[in-house]
């Protein structure tokens, strides 16, 4: 009886070929909990929920620190102290300053002074190693299934010459037959070889030097990169319109903070109108009694004056 395995999420036994190689989940788990990418620094884990878009590290971050800002070198959005994420800050201390990776251009590979590990020898980001190292990936894994296929195909050629041969002992018509047959059979054999070695061969060497296979991975490369691209210009278009939701804001609230001063500048300035109105008019009334007080004394004097 065939060894069973417990999957990692739901502790259930299946055989091992059942289980995926890395995460070692069912198929019912790795539909319900996909390997997916991480909204803010991009790697991969595993979603526990399908509102769940953030691995746990940055989820406890964006509770530290809040909201992260795009990083100055990666652009990844991932900076949660300061302008640069933990991953170019720390390969920064570790490598130096970046330089211009040969994929995306962008100013954010470290050169490791290790030609081993380069990518091809070619000086990559983060970003790109992954996806190339992907697009491999999956190269390698169709070639693997191209291989098999041509060499199960290869597999019932022979047993399909060996069940001709099987009769050649019933009678001499047979055996001629057969033997017409078993002539014939070598003869199509090389344009099978030759087919195959174009293609589908079921020879791990020569699919691995045929052509197609190279523009394969041009293409599958540059599919990869279009996707990065699109992924950053949507990245840079959610960033372009929170700076102009904030603008609007800003403006929004200064227009209001301008109404109210204005608003209350006239208030002030009526007010001082009409106190200063207030304070004329008690003026021109003080003026005239006190014009009338004068006028009242100079008849007081001269009356006294021509009384004997």
């Amino acid at each position: 009886m065939a060894a069973l395995y417990a999957c990692t999420k739901c502790h259930q036994r299946f055989p091992f070929e059942a289980l995926s190689q890395g995460q070692q989940l069912c198929k019912e788990c790795r539909i319900a909990h996909p390997i997916v990418k991480c909204t803010y620094c991009r790697t991969e884990f595993q979603q526990e929920s399908k509102t769940n878009t953030i691995c746990k590290k940055c989820a406890q971050n964006v509770k530290l620190y809040g909201t992260p800002k795009p990083c100055q070198y990666c652009n990844i959005i991932a900076a949660f102290i300061g302008n640069k994420c933990q991953r170019c800050t720390n390969s920064e201390k570790k490598y130096g300053p970046p330089y211009s990776c040969e994929q995306c251009k962008q100013q954010c590979a470290f050169d490791r002074k290790d030609d081993r590990k380069k990518v091809d020898g070619k000086l990559l980001c983060w970003l790109c190693t992954l996806s190339y190292k992907r697009v491999l990936q999956k190269t390698r894994e169709q070639r693997k299934h191209l291989s098999s296929s041509s060499r199960a195909g290869h597999h019932q050629e022979k047993e399909q010459y060996s069940r001709l041969s099987s009769g050649s002992h019933f009678n001499s018509q047979k055996t001629l037959s057969t033997s017409s047959i078993q002539n014939e059979i070598p003869k199509k054999k090389p344009k099978f070889d030759a087919i195959t070695a174009n293609g589908d061969s079921f020879s791990p060497d020569l699919a691995l030097d045929s052509p197609g296979t190279d523009h394969f991975v041009i293409i599958a490369q540059l599919k990869e990169e279009v996707a990065t691209l699109k992924k950053m210009l949507h990245q840079k278009d959610q960033m372009i319109l929170e700076k102009e939701k904030k603008i609007t804001e800003l403006k929004a609230d200064l227009q209001y903070q301008e109404s109210q001063m204005r608003a209350k500048m006239n208030q002030m300035e009526k007010t001082h109108k009409e106190v200063t109105e207030q304070l004329q008019a008690k003026n021109r009334e003080l003026l005239k009694q006190a014009a009338a007080l004068s006028k009242g004394k100079k008849s007081e004097k001269s009356g006294a004056m021509t009384s004997p």
